[in-house]
């Protein structure tokens, strides 16, 4: 006998017809003789409707509250999945995030998971019951509901197999696992077999929406080896772990970024510790920064230009106009640009990636204004109008279609 965790995104629940499937996928595992913790993400786009709906009422509500409301999605859906459950006449409990022991941090909108007190899920699995959790949530030391952010029920699947020494852990999609680019986007993309923790870990920060990048990282940490497979058509996915089989495949995968603001500042003093004036400014607020260029001094001036998410552009030029050192200095914020990365483990010991990449840009006539390299990955910043066809063109370089 085997405990297994199996996670469900939005997609896999979204309707009636889509909670019957899973929950005969569950029951079918635990048919088979295995104990079965279950987390499901809130139906469809019932997290966007509900913060419509609280913009109807306060365009700028505070996070507490927020959480919440979004806390509902989720217990709405594991409520449905068991009563599907008991439908097809198997023993099943549903329980809250606080319920199933997650204590968090009080960041709201953003938590961290601090321990999870698994008495409770422990005592259930005992009896023999699927246990359905509410992914996404939990609570902090006020008692007050906390969310761990988007995708955060990934990091509530891969917490449990954690804790629980689960294993396995399933992560059920509407894809039927990691492929080499976006399969909707480029008709050539491969699934791939297995990928290494530090390749997934990139393809999910660069833009990959297949993981959460924080569940990465947790299932790194612990050991958790992950499976990425469909609700909707039973076949073997993809296994992300330390360790894989050597292929000859470099590149393991191209993805795109669309949520990124370039902030360029033109005439900055070209003297030391003016950098870190501007970016401890910005880590003031919390605001991560990605790529950065700065160009030589010349006549006692540099200038440089850094990325950050859309959402921090606004607050960057906030920050950065506060500065003396800024006064009198052109500022701009560019919000129409796209990040196109690959990744793979092995590109440091093969010379001549980062001149394919290239390449393949320069055949299509896209411009590359900005660019971060390192052993496991190569980034450059274009026009977003240009992202979908340099994804095709990078992919096709070095994944030609067989």
């Amino acid at each position: 006998m085997a405990l297994i965790v199996q996670k469900f995104g939005g997609s896999s629940v979204a309707d009636a017809a889509r909670v019957m499937n899973v929950a005969r996928i569950v029951t079918d595992t635990y048919k088979a003789g295995n104990d079965v913790v279950v987390v499901v993400s809130a139906q469809g786009d019932t997290t966007d409707d509900l913060i419509e709906k609280a913009h109807e009422i306060n365009a700028n509500p505070s996070k507490r509250e927020m959480d919440q409301l979004l806390a509902a999605g989720e217990q709405m859906s594991i409520s449905l999945l068991a009563m599907a459950i008991e439908k097809l006449g198997f023993p099943v409990r549903s329980l809250l995030g606080w319920q199933a022991g997650f204590n968090t941090n009080s960041v709201y909108g953003a938590a961290r998971i601090k321990n999870i007190r698994t008495n409770r899920l422990e005592a259930e699995i005992a009896k023999h019951n699927i246990v359905i959790v509410a992914g996404f949530q939990g609570i902090n030391r006020y008692n007050d509901l906390t969310t761990l952010g988007r995708g955060g029920s990934d990091t509530s699947a891969v917490a449990i197999a954690a804790v629980l020494h689960a294993d396995k852990c399933q992560i059920f999609t509407d894809v039927e696992g990691v492929y080499t680019a976006d399969p909707r986007k480029v008709e050539n993309a491969q699934k791939l077999d297995e990928i290494t923790y530090d390749e997934m870990l990139q393809l999910a920060t660069l833009g990959a929406q297949v993981l959460n990048n924080r569940s990465v990282e947790m299932a790194k940490k612990y050991s958790v080896e992950l499976e990425v497979l469909s609700s909707l058509n039973p076949v073997p996915g993809t296994i992300v772990k330390e360790k894989i089989k050597m292929e000859k495949m470099l590149i393991r995968g191209v993805t795109k970024d669309t949520d990124v603001a370039v902030i360029s500042i033109v005439g900055l003093s070209d003297n030391p510790g003016v950098a870190f004036k501007v970016f401890s400014k910005l880590a003031q607020k919390k605001i991560n920064v990605d790529i950065i260029l700065q160009s030589v001094g010349r006549d006692g001036t540099k200038d440089l230009s850094f990325t950050v998410s859309r959402e921090n552009g606004p607050l960057a030029i906030a920050q950065l106009e506060e500065m003396s050192i800024i006064e009198g200095k052109k500022i701009t914020c560019k919000t129409d640009a796209a990040k196109v990365s690959i990744v793979g483990a092995g590109m440091e010991s093969h010379p001549g990636t980062a001149s394919t990449m290239f390449e393949a840009l320069y055949a299509q006539n896209i411009n590359i204004q900005m660019i971060s390299t390192s052993e496991i990955k190569i980034s450059v910043i274009i026009d977003e109008k240009e992202a979908d066809r340099a994804v095709s063109a990078v992919h096709d370089a070095f994944i030609p279609n067989e």
